[in-house]
């Protein structure tokens, strides 16, 4: 089932720091239409500083997170968005590849302390990639954004208390 985003109550965010977007080379269709949706929401929130980095797969991408958040000593990093796709193949990369990622930016969220949105979408064929990252209110780019926004906004109200 496809659902879209209500964009209309997102939250600005005062003095924004950068947001790190962390990319799978594979797929690079469909990896920088995920990404491009999701600048496009980020700079309506107020979000200029916006860095991205290519890297060779997704089990790269936990390594490059905890490197990025290790190399933050200033807390700039308001969040990081990782895309990737993984498609289902006839041997157990798969499941290894999808596991591993998924589980490496959980354990280096909670490390740091900061969000890390996950857009690496594991597929059984390439047509649900392409559904995913289509140029329309069903980008999974555009959730990505939100979720990274919404997660600013809440731990910013929460540790300001």
């Amino acid at each position: 089932m496809k659902t879209s985003v209500d964009l209309s109550a997102l939250p600005q965010i005062s003095d924004p720091g950068t947001i790190v977007i962390l990319k799978s080379k594979w797929y690079p269709e469909f990896v920088d239409s995920l990404s491009s949706a999701c600048v496009k929401v980020l700079r309506r929130s107020g979000y200029h500083d916006i860095e991205e980095h290519v890297l060779p797969g997704s089990l790269e991408i936990p390594l490059a997170a905890r490197d990025v958040l290790s190399e933050d000593t200033s807390n700039r990093v308001d969040a990081i968005i990782c895309f990737g796709v993984i498609v289902k193949g006839d041997t157990m990369h798969f499941e290894l590849i999808s596991q591993e990622s998924i589980g490496g930016l959980s354990k280096v969220m909670h490390e740091f302390r900061r969000p890390i949105i996950v857009e690496i979408l594991p597929v059984y064929e390439v047509e649900q990639a392409k559904e995913r990252s289509s140029d329309d209110e069903f980008n999974k780019g555009i959730e990505a954004a939100v979720a990274a926004i919404e997660m600013v906004a809440w731990r910013r109200r929460l540790l300001d208390q």
